[in-house]
């Protein structure tokens, strides 16, 4: 009874096979069939091929939210140096609500405003690449994609040892300011604190000494990732008078970067860049200086580095075998159907289509003869 009902189970299953078998006498080989089965089986392999690469590939993926962190500090992260001397210019930052923030985290170092032959290579080098991110946005993408950290993306030392005098101050280090609009300015003299903001001690300094001349090596806001460049990397700008103010008019967007390499809550921004000369007489006032206004964006950008599932990868190979094995196929049907049109050697069972199509013609022309043997028939008058 049991081996019944295994053998009503088998050949159930068997009955459910949707792969039958045909023997290999009823099967056919032809020379077309095998060039087109070549051709079928390297188209396979090279999409396969090119679709694991597509696998591995990853991209970004940009979300939008509102920023709901206001009680956090922003850290503003400078490396600028300018063509005066240390001593007749000071750095300080001025918020909204005209609160003065403390700069004891800049450092002034003396140093020489000219490259060396080397760095300016590497300026030269940051400059290109500058250019390429302000045509081919997706390049921001690739820096994304390729963070290191540790990659050395500041100003490499000097490899000489200049003998000129130092002639320009580089100021450099942090700030940690609130997330509101604030103004970061460089002018002369260095600055004090009072009852209604905050003023430069400039009288000392002579007006012929003035050259604002300045290039900034690094400017970034939020958390400082190696690797990433920023708008104003590189930026160098040449003072043509000595009363001249920079200004430049920075929006900053809060960023989560989250990809395989690095986690961080950084900031990105977009800078809008304005030079004038001061002069009182035709009507141009303000101060000489460098001066950033910088504004937070209340939206955030949520950056993740994506990645194709495996299930999908598996998905997509099956749909490119069994795609071309398919299309191949019916490809080489039609394509045998028209040649044995044109040649006149389509068949119906074992004879040609010309013996069958004369065939029929005499049949059809017998049936339309009369028979002799039948009486001749006569005409009925109605």
């Amino acid at each position: 009874m049991r081996r019944l009902n295994r053998k009503k189970a088998l050949n159930f299953v068997k009955e459910m096979d949707a792969f039958p078998k045909v023997p290999e006498s009823y099967v056919e080989t032809t020379a077309s069939g095998g060039t087109v089965s070549v051709l079928a089986f390297t188209a396979m392999a090279l999409l396969a091929f090119f679709e694991f690469f597509v696998y591995r590939d990853t991209w970004m993926k940009y979300e939008y939210e509102v920023d709901k962190d206001f009680t956090s500090k922003l850290r503003i992260n400078i490396d600028i140096t300018v063509a005066m001397r240390c001593q007749f210019v000071g750095a300080d930052v001025l918020d909204l609500a005209e609160t003065m923030v403390a700069s004891d985290g800049l450092q002034y170092e003396p140093v020489i405003f000219e490259l060396s032959p080397q760095q300016r290579l590497w300026h030269r080098t940051l400059l290109l690449i500058q250019n390429h991110l302000r045509e081919e946005h997706s390049l921001q993408d690739v820096l994304f994609r390729n963070i290191m950290k540790g990659a050395p993306t500041a100003l490499p030392p000097r490899e000489d040892d200049p003998t000129q005098p130092l002639n320009a101050c580089r100021i450099h280090g942090h700030l940690y300011v609130n997330k509101v609009a604030g103004n970061f300015h460089i002018t002369v003299g260095k600055a004090i604190p009072h009852p209604r903001g905050h003023a430069h001690l400039a009288a000392l300094v002579s007006h012929e000494t003035y050259n604002f001349s300045h290039r900034i090596d690094h400017l970034s806001f939020g958390e400082e990732i190696p690797g990433i460049l920023n708008p104003l990397d590189g930026t160098e700008k040449v003072s043509a008078d000595h009363n001249q103010m920079f200004q430049y008019f920075i929006t900053i967007v809060p960023t989560k970067l989250q990809t395989y390499k690095v986690s961080a809550d950084t900031h990105q921004y977009s800078v809008t860049e304005r030079e004038r000369v001061i002069n009182h007489a035709a009507g141009s006032h303000g101060v000489s200086g460098i001066f950033m206004k910088y504004d937070i964006s209340s939206l955030m950008v949520k950056v993740t580095e994506q990645h194709m599932p495996f299930w999908q990868f598996l998905v997509r190979l099956c749909g490119i075998i069994g795609g071309i094995f398919s299309t191949t196929g019916m490809l080489h049907g039609l394509v045998g159907f028209c040649v044995d049109v044109v040649c006149c050697r389509f068949k119906l069972g074992t004879r040609p289509i010309m013996t069958v199509l004369g065939s029929s013609w005499n049949l059809w022309c017998d049936c339309l003869q009369p028979d002799p043997r039948s009486p001749p028939q006569e005409d009925m008058i109605i």
